[in-house]
Formats: C-alpha cells, sequence, structure tokens
C-alpha cells in the first residue's frame, strides 16, 4: 500500500469533499426537471496515450459525448463542452436540431464550446492543465454552486481538473481506477461471487508472464489458447493471444514445470496481437509499463460477448441502466466494433444480476457513476448459456453514447423486468450502433456533404415515430472515411433494416461497389447479424 504525503492525502481530502456536493446536484444529470444547473463536460481520453494510437481517428472521439448536448433540452440547464481542436459548426448544429419543443437559439445561447487549440496526442484535460488563462474563463463561466463535471474516464488529471476549478467531478475518483484495470476486474469479479476465466496476477515482465502460463496450463491441461491481457487497453487493443497447441509440440504432458516455461517464453514471439502493427519487442516493453495478466481464452462453438452497464449514484445505490450483445471483429475477434441493444433475452435478465453484483462490490470500494462488465457466453444448447465475466469499464464506453442518444432522444425508461427500453408512448425501442463505419471511399465527406446525404435521403431521427438514425464522429469522416451510427427502430428487424439503408445510401453517394468490403468493420457488421458470428 502507497502511504500518501501530506500534501497528497489533503488534496485526496479536498476532492471526496468536492464529491460530496454532488448528492444535492447529481439528478439532473438523468432526469429531465427544471432545476438550474451546469454541466461541464470535458470528453478527455485519458488513457494510456500509446495503445489509444492503435485507434483510427482516436483524435476525434472526444466527439463520443456529444449526446450531452440533448441535455439542452432542459431550459435551465447550462453546458460547457470543451474539445482539443474547435468542432464543425454543422455538427453541433445537427445535435442542437434534434431537441424537441426547444427553439434553437435557446439551447445554443446555454452552450459554450471551448478549445485548446491543440491537436497534439495527449489527453485533452492536460491541455486544459497547461492553459491557465483558458482554466480561468471556465471558471468564470461556471456558477461553482450549481456546476458539476462529467467525462470520459477520470485520471489525476480530472482530479485536479476538478480540484482547481472547485467543480466537483460525477465520476470514480482516480484512486479507484485500478478496479476498471485488467487485475483490478478479476479481484472484484472473485470478491463478488461473479463467474470468471481462469487466470492469473498482475506480472511486470515477460518472465513472470511465462511462469504465469505455465502455472495455467498445468492446472488446465487441455487448455487450448490463452490471452495476454496488458493491464490497461481499450476496445480490445492490448491483447494478444497465446496458441498452446503450436507449443504442446515442444513441451508435451511429461514436460517439466521449467520446460514448459522455457517453450512458452519461446512463443512469445509468435504472439497474435489484436493490432496490426504491434511486435513482442514493443508489447513486452508495455508489460514493464503497464503490467500484464494472462487468462483462458474461453472456446465455444456459439459464443456471444454480451455486457452490462450500470451507474452508482452519489447515495451509494447501483442501478442498471441497459444490456448490450457487443459487436467484435479483428484478427481474433477481440476488438470492440459496434453493438446491438438490448442483449439477447435468452441472459438479459441474468446479466442485469450479475451486473448488481458487480455494482455493489464496486460501491464498497468508493467507486461513483458508470460502470460496464463485459462478457463472454457460451452456448451450451438449449437455450443455455455458460456466462463468464471479462473485465470492468470504470468510465464510460462504446455502449454508453449509443443508449444515452437513446434516452435523452426519448425521455423513455429502462424496465428491469424486461430488460427493454420504453418511450413515453410505452414503445419498445431498440438499436444497433457502431463506431466504425469505414471505407476508404467515404474519405473527403465533410460534415456538410454528410448533413446533405441525410437531409436528401431522410436519414434523420424522426422525433415523432422516434424511428431512424443519429450519426456521430462526423469529424472523423473526411480524413479516416469512419463514421459512427445509432439506429434505432421499434424492432431488432427494423433497426437493422435502418442500419442497412444507411449503409447502401452512402455507397451509392460515394459510388462504392456494393459488394467490396474495403474495412474489417464493414465486414463485421455485414457477416455477424445473422447468427452472431463472432
Amino acid at each position: 500500500m502507497v502511504t500518501l504525503n501530506i500534501s497528497e492525502s489533503d488534496q485526496a481530502d479536498r476532492f471526496r469533499d468536492l464529491q460530496l456536493t454532488i448528492r444535492d446536484r447529481w439528478k439532473t444529470i438523468e432526469l429531465f426537471d427544471n432545476s438550474d444547473a451546469d454541466i461541464l463536460v470535458v470528453p478527455s481520453l485519458s488513457i494510456d496515450q500509446h495503445e489509444l494510437r492503435k485507434v483510427e481517428g482516436c483524435e476525434h472521439y472526444e466527439e463520443r459525448l456529444l449526446f450531452s448536448l440533448m441535455r439542452l433540452w432542459n431550459p435551465r440547464t447550462r453546458l460547457i463542452y470543451i474539445t482539443s481542436m474547435p468542432l464543425h459548426p454543422s455538427i453541433i448544429d445537427y445535435y442542437l436540431q434534434l431537441l424537441p419543443g426547444i427553439p434553437f437559439s435557446h439551447a445554443r445561447n446555454r452552450l459554450l464550446l471551448l478549445s485548446t487549440y491543440d491537436s497534439s496526442l495527449k489527453p485533452l484535460t492536460q491541455k486544459i492543465l497547461e492553459r491557465p488563462r483558458l482554466l480561468e474563463r471556465i471558471r468564470q463561466a461556471l456558477r461553482l454552486d450549481k456546476s458539476f463535471m462529467t467525462c470520459y474516464n477520470s485520471s489525476h488529471f480530472e482530479g485536479e481538473l476538478s480540484l482547481k476549478l472547485g467543480v466537483p467531478l460525477y465520476a470514480a475518483a482516480p484512486n479507484l481506477q485500478i478496479w476498471g484495470s485488467k487485475s483490478g476486474s478479476r479481484e472484484i469479479f472473485a470478491e463478488s461471487g461473479v463467474p470468471l476465466p481462469d487466470g492469473s496476477a498482475l506480472v511486470w515482465d515477460s518472465t513472470d508472464l511465462a511462469l504465469s502460463a505455465a502455472d495455467l496450463w498445468e492446472r488446465q491441461p487441455s487448455l487450448q489458447r490463452m490471452v495476454v491481457k496488458l493491464n490497461e487497453g481499450i476496445s480490445g487493443e492490448g491483447n494478444a493471444l497465446l496458441d498452446l497447441r503450436a507449443i504442446a509440440k515442444f513441451a508435451p504432458p511429461e514436460s517439466s514445470h521449467a520446460e514448459r516455461v522455457a517453450a512458452i517464453s519461446d512463443r512469445f514471439s509468435s504472439l497474435r496481437f489484436q493490432a496490426t502493427k504491434e511486435t513482442w519487442e514493443n508489447f513486452s516493453g508495455r508489460i514493464t509499463e503497464l503490467g500484464a495478466i494472462v487468462e483462458a481464452f474461453v472456446e465455444g462453438e456459439i459464443k456471444r460477448s454480451p455486457s452490462v452497464q450500470g451507474r452508482i449514484t452519489p447515495n451509494g445505490e447501483v442501478e442498471i441502466l441497459s444490456t448490450h450483445d457487443q459487436i467484435l471483429g479483428g484478427p481474433d475477434g477481440q476488438i470492440y466494433l459496434g453493438c446491438r441493444f438490448p442483449a439477447d433475452e435468452a441472459y438479459r435478465l441474468q446479466l442485469q444480476q450479475l451486473g448488481i453484483k458487480v455494482g455493489r462490490k464496486l460501491a464498497e470500494k468508493g467507486a461513483l457513476e458508470r460502470f460496464g462488465v463485459d462478457f463472454i457466453a457460451v452456448d451450451k444448447g438449449n437455450n443455455d448459456w455458460d456466462i463468464q465475466a471479462i473485465e470492468i469499464n470504470l468510465r464510460k464506453g462504446g455502449t454508453t453514447h449509443p443508449f444515452m442518444t437513446l434516452k435523452l432522444l426519448t425521455n423513455g425508461r429502462y424496465d428491469l423486468s424486461t430488460g427493454l427500453f420504453y418511450s413515453q408512448q410505452g414503445r419498445p425501442k431498440y438499436y444497433i450502433a457502431t463506431d466504425n463505419l469505414q471505407k476508404d471511399r467515404y474519405r473527403g465527406l465533410l460534415p456538410n456533404d454528410l448533413m446533405d446525404i441525410i437531409a436528401h435521403h431522410r436519414l434523420h431521427f424522426d422525433s415523432g415515430t422516434e424511428i431512424g438514425t443519429v450519426f456521430h464522429l462526423m469529424g472523423c469522416l473526411s480524413q479516416f472515411g469512419k463514421l459512427g451510427l445509432t439506429c434505432i427502430g421499434d424492432s431488432p428487424q427494423q433497426a437493422e433494416e435502418i442500419y442497412n439503408k444507411v449503409v447502401k445510401v452512402l455507397d451509392e453517394e460515394t459510388r462504392t461497389n456494393k459488394s467490396d468490403f474495403s474495412s474489417f468493420s464493414d465486414y463485421a457488421f455485414a457477416t455477424t447479424w445473422d447468427g452472431y458470428s463472432f
């Protein structure tokens, strides 16, 4: 255990005292009421920047929290949204025009957009802290007694910004982020009685990694593959696959422990990485910086990757927000591409119960606000699924913005008894969402071009029928040919039809050969909906 010096202890106490004030303000975050609130949105991806750079277009992922602009539906809410680089005006207009019953000008007058004008690859919050004049402008714009700050994830940068501004952070304290790491997740699962794959404790070098892998193999001699995971990662990046079948001929069952360790060590250079340009030399260096675990790979002929999302309120209550079936791709199906809501009815209620167990344990540790739990589900036949927990995301994630988009657009409710979301009209709603609709031929499309296409083909979300598509990551389109979608319908089939229509229109508008899938994400979406071929 690390002993804090007086300065660090004092800072921790100040941060904790500041967070306690959220109890009087937090309901405004989720509920539509008429209470005053100033919301500071800092969509910084304050995670390991080396791993983040593996995500193409990551510099535009600050746009994923733009669903927050729909909070301006409350006529007494004011919002400050900060980005590294200025957002295209058309993108802002697009979100504000989604607000039903609120004049555009009224909402725009309650929105303050600020930018650091710094495109360097470091966390946005760090950039803000390096600009004292920007800090002062933010402070002056906020009514401190009515303000709270929300973010993508909480690191020491967000903690420092909270203290410097005197604004409480609605997120888990930075010193609790260990419970969102790979090793911390395993500890929480074990403590809360949630099933998980066999695996190791945290190690810090390749020697100990080989020892841990050999121990795991000896505990499970029939194991075919293992996953090596850096302790911090995003969207499945930072994972590698160790194929034991290729090692078995060098380390047969009668081999000694030392021989197994040696055979595994020799095989590290041939690991299958999720990131296409990753190498063992670089990966092993990251182990000494971040730590790593080794975990049994869950095999299965029919396998899915569901998740559950929850929230821990300032009162310590655990609420389940949603369940999803994740869409995964990449070389070994471990890269997050998108999701469908809700998760399959065969296991969605079970996911909720497991999520409550994890949430309660996190609440005991002092965590606050959002958490997500990823699982692997294997079909055992007769609609019986074996479900094992893989990791905790103690932050917002890829499923946060589509669900919050649905919630804020419809002002509907999530029903725990069914695991469905109902609009105010009582209709269950479904969606398909992705951050990874990407084709080379989409490159060069400007935000205004996309708006023209949306308007001409009537692809927009209709607030009357509560059906249609909400676009995001529009800043990624021109340079990377990459776009995000949330396609909302009254049935899973309708949501899929809407998604397919959007892709068809974009293909036609960019004269793309429809039979040519120019990225693995397109191929994944074309093949996974029927039978979940992960």
